[in-house]
């Protein structure tokens, strides 16, 4: 069969949709089929195509204000290229209604009928991240209506997702299947070593809305320290806050390679994600495959409460007793319900795509 993925953005760049994207078009790659990705790309002046482990990458200029938005530019071009990828593919995947680059695309192959099966999945969030992005929903909700108008099938990742989906737009239910996210193969070759460490972990986006602040406090209060990977635009601020909150209390690593960063995550007491506007957290799944407990937003914990529930483990109960005062949850042991991707892969194919 012939794919052609539409994204944001796509690898070296790192992000939630990225790493999604690329960990589904890798895989059907290995399994015999042809997969052409087109991703939005703000470093450039003109397209231009390269192969990355087989996957045909497509990356267009965008313009990218504050790291947000994904404007295509060329826009004619654009257009003209969307058709002719179009008329060829058994499925369009179109990835994240936040970014304008996808919607649009989704919605110019949705003039014709030249093409094969639309697949969309969200990555949504419910809205904006800042009071002016969360204005601008009120037009562009209007948008990924449309695109869910023309869609096959509605993937979203989580129970949770599917919800704020509904809330939106009710009248798609019939469309809506939920295949949750995988994890790498490597995640599950590492087991928690972490019951004496000193300190959490948060890995990914440095983003405002991930309540970065919150779990510096949370880690002064426990007296750990708290070890951030990532980049993003609200890691400047973060640093700053860092220091007034808890001095030489907090750590900031860079992206790290893969087998670091999996040790760092497996020898840490806690992982931490407080956000509320997650579609799946990748990162905790990764922890809880591992089995390292994961502290978090009653959010994140709907989307894995639904496979597992188990007691937390008794060296947490006073932990648990901290966690209920201040709102949060624990996930604690949910490994066996944590799928690899060349899983997710096989269900995304017999359900979605075929």
């Amino acid at each position: 069969m012939r794919f052609v993925f539409i994204a944001p953005g796509y690898y070296p760049h790192i992000g939630g949709v990225e790493y999604v994207v690329k960990s589904i078009a890798e895989r059907l790659v290995k399994l015999g089929h042809e997969i052409i990705v087109l991703a939005g790309e703000p470093h450039i002046e003109e397209p231009n195509e390269e192969e990355v482990n087989g996957v045909r990458v497509i990356r267009w200029p965008t313009w990218n204000p504050t790291g947000a938005y994904h404007i295509p530019r060329r826009i004619n071009e654009f257009e003209k290229k969307l058709l002719v990828l179009a008329r060829g593919a058994d499925v369009i995947h179109i990835h994240s209604f936040h970014a304008v680059f996808t919607v649009l695309a989704g919605l110019k192959i949705g003039e014709t009928r030249s093409y094969g099966k639309i697949v969309v999945t969200g990555h949504y969030h419910g809205g904006g991240h800042t009071a002016f992005r969360h204005l601008l929903w009120r037009f562009w909700r209007l948008k990924v209506k449309s695109l869910l108008g023309i869609a096959d099938v509605i993937h979203c990742v989580s129970q949770s997702e599917k919800m704020r989906i509904l809330k939106h737009y009710p009248e798609f239910e019939e469309k809506i299947v939920v295949i949750p996210n995988g994890v790498d193969e490597d995640v599950f070759t590492y087991k928690w070593r972490g019951q004496e460490s000193n300190y959490m972990l948060y890995a990914g986006r440095i983003e405002k809305y991930k309540k970065l602040d919150e779990a510096i406090k949370l880690s002064k209060t426990m007296n750990l320290k708290l070890t951030i990977i990532g980049q993003g635009p609200y890691k400047e601020n973060l640093m700053k806050t860092a220091e007034k909150l808890y001095p030489n209390g907090v750590e900031f690593k860079d992206f790290l390679p893969r087998s670091k960063y999996l040790e760092t995550l497996a020898n840490a007491r806690y992982a931490i994600n407080l956000s509320n506007k997650e579609a799946y957290s990748i990162f905790i799944a990764e922890a809880l495959a591992i089995g390292t407990p994961a502290i978090v937003s009653p959010m994140i914990e709907k989307i894995y409460r639904n496979r597992d529930s188990p007691e937390l483990h008794q060296h947490l109960t006073a932990l648990s007793s901290l966690m209920c005062k201040l709102g949060l949850k624990i996930l604690v042991d949910h490994s066996l319900n944590i799928k690899s991707w060349s899983q997710v892969v096989e269900e995304i194919l017999q359900i979605i795509y075929q």
